[in-house]
């Protein structure tokens, strides 16, 4: 029957919007919607034509576990302890992944497919499945969808022009395709055939994604659920090629968001439908906008603020962390705001691209190895590739977009670069970045707990002393006294940081050898093995190698891990060793040949695997 009339003390809601997510795998915002003149694509494009437009959308990690833990529970990966890609971590009872807060409220929330969270739950969704469907609800539940489109994953972008016309090629027009020769290739990459077909091919791919985005949104209007459907497109993180993803540059973190809110729920949103939002919005706020949107009370737990709903919080910058993917060992921390961004290595010893099993079978890293190998890049393509990095780095992102020019030094910016450093610092200390704890060392202190309780009990974690020794990487040989009697610090994790120190030193270190080669009978696996490393440097590996060999030999996936990636940096020194590397290779897998995990068990036998071909060359 016809709808009573309102009375003037009666406001009519509408009942509560269903919440699609389409995303990507390794995009960032080159999309024509974004101003890209060679992107084809006009599914999304038409979308944000209808959406709002965030042009300072970020994730939290460059890389997808850690990004998708802190998308499905709106807590930073470094709190949770899920930083690594990938690893399995307990988190604690009171952390729900938002997805089970809807389905309490009555949503019914679907998954196709993929997770990836660095954690089990099988109790998130009512269904995730690569047929999971908002068609399979019961009728007149809302629903929470996300639709996971992988075909952008930068595994795709691999094998030959026959394979790659076979998947996809041929499955879109002429018009559709990417010719090599026109592409725009950003400034720190060589001009070669090559990366211009690799380039070309990632263009194919995101025309092929927004092929599948479209048959979403078309099933939206077969179903007549447009109009009450708010509908979010972006990507896990950036790009799939050498200096985007795993990297904390904007390469790494920025990606495309478009947010399209139906007319009935625009009270909604701060920007009418085809706007721009230029406000900084970080993955940690995603989980608590679609609760606000939803009408679901926001748990005091989450680390974001809805930047929809009927409340909102603008954030003033955005922070990014990156550690260890696969076998290759990071932590890196940064904070962007709308210009400027400052990161922090706190590794600095370790190169930014380093060995790596996965990305090293890509051909265009083959290619770029090659060229760095025979002296071809140069300018601003070269110091990626160094064998250091700087501990701090300072970028007008305005000025310079492709971060190019480190402004740590520039006296003019003395004062941003402090503001930044308070800002992360803070951050860290705030958030109980549990990252600090080396990996091994977390997961021994939070036994019987989870990472993110121990980081809260200062008997267990002492984080403004561990990041105190942690902000010493990187200073001159003149405070080497100093550290060396932070060697014997009661917290393995200062023990640890301060032979992170002494590596950043290199040869300088030195003095402190008798100092170090105590350490390797630490109680700390990890404090061991970094001693091990920064000895084998300064030439004292026969007293090195008899600790990794003890250290393959432990039955705790973290530790062996960290005892064969350094055996892998002592390059043909390990070669007393081959025998022992041999057998724990055979220890990662089952009877079926088959791997024990799809983490550490893989990494492991991956780092073992080129320390034994380096052994012998």
């Amino acid at each position: 029957g016809p709808r009573p009339a309102l009375s003037t003390t009666q406001v009519y809601y509408p009942p509560r919007p269903n919440i699609l997510w389409i995303t990507c795998e390794d995009i960032s915002p080159y999309l024509g919607c974004y101003g890209d003149p060679l992107a084809v694509m006009p599914n999304l494009d038409r979308l944000a034509g209808r959406s709002i437009l965030y042009t300072n959308a970020y994730a939290t990690a460059p890389v997808c576990s850690p990004s998708r833990s802190c998308l499905v529970t709106g807590v930073y990966a470094t709190s949770l302890g899920t930083q690594h890609l990938r690893s399995e971590i307990a988190i604690p009872r009171q952390i729900e992944p938002f997805p089970k807060l809807l389905r309490a409220a009555g949503y019914y929330c679907s998954n196709n497919y993929k997770e990836d969270y660095n954690f089990k739950d099988p109790t998130i969704w009512d269904d995730s499945s690569q047929t999971a469907h908002w068609r399979n609800r019961p009728a007149g539940r809302p629903f929470f969808s996300v639709f996971n489109i992988m075909a952008t994953h930068q595994s795709q972008i691999n094998g030959s022009d026959e394979q790659f016309e076979a998947k996809y090629g041929s499955s879109l027009k002429p018009e559709e395709r990417h010719d090599p020769r026109k592409m725009i290739l950003p400034p720190y990459y060589p001009d070669t055939p090559m990366v211009r077909k690799m380039w070309a091919r990632y263009y194919d791919l995101i025309t092929y994604m927004d092929k599948r985005a479209g048959e979403i949104l078309d099933q939206l209007e077969a179903d007549n659920v447009v109009e009450s459907t708010i509908v979010f497109f972006y990507s896990d993180h950036g790009m799939g090629l050498p200096r985007f993803k795993r990297t904390l540059y904007d390469s790494g973190l920025h990606v495309p968001l478009l947010v399209r809110i139906p007319a009935r729920y625009q009270h909604m949103a701060a920007f009418a439908a085809g706007g721009r939002a230029d406000q900084p919005v970080s993955f940690v706020d995603f989980a608590p906008t679609v609760l606000s949107l939803a009408g679901v009370s926001i748990p005091p737990y989450m680390q974001g603020r809805p930047f929809l709903g009927e409340t909102t919080s603008p954030r003033e910058y955005i922070i990014g962390a990156a550690g260890r993917v696969d076998e290759a060992y990071e932590l890196s921390r940064c904070v962007r705001d709308r210009r400027f961004k400052y990161i922090h290595n706190f590794l600095p010893y370790l190169p930014y691209v380093q060995p790596s099993d996965y990305c090293d079978q890509a051909e265009i890293m083959q290619e770029l190895r090659s060229l760095v190998a025979s002296g071809g890049l140069a300018g601003v393509e070269k110091p990626f590739w160094e064998p250091t990095k700087p501990v701090e780095e300072l970028y007008d992102a305005l000025a310079d977009p492709h971060e190019l020019r480190n402004l740590v030094d520039s006296p003019e910016h003395r004062g941003t670069l402090d503001l930044m450093r308070k800002r992360l610092r803070d951050w860290i200390l705030e958030t109980k970045d549990v990252a600090l704890l080396p990996e091994a060392e977390m997961h021994i202190r939070a036994a019987g707990s989870t990472p993110y309780e121990i980081a809260r009990d200062p008997a267990k974690y002492s984080l403004a002393n561990i990041l105190r020794a942690a902000e010493f990487v990187g200073q001159d040989a003149n405070i080497l006294p100093a550290m060396v009697e932070s060697l014997v610090d009661p917290d393995s994790a200062v023990r640890y940081w301060t032979i992170v120190y002494f590596a950043s030193l290199g040869a300088e270190a030195a003095p402190a050898a008798d100092a170090l080669k105590k350490m390797l009978d630490d109680p700390s696996p990890d404090v061991r093995f970094a001693a091990a490393d920064v000895l084998c440097g300064l030439g004292s590996w026969e007293e090195s190698l008899p600790v990794l060999a003890r250290g393959l030999q432990d039955s705790r996936g973290p530790v062996v891990l960290h005892a064969a990636r350094t055996l892998q940096r002592f390059g043909g020194k390990a070669r007393p060793l081959v025998e022992q590397m041999e057998r724990a290779r055979e220890r990662c897998r089952n009877l079926d040949g088959s791997y024990r995990n799809d983490n550490y068990a893989m990494f492991v036998d991956w780092a073992l695997k080129h320390a034994i071909e380096s052994c012998k060359e």
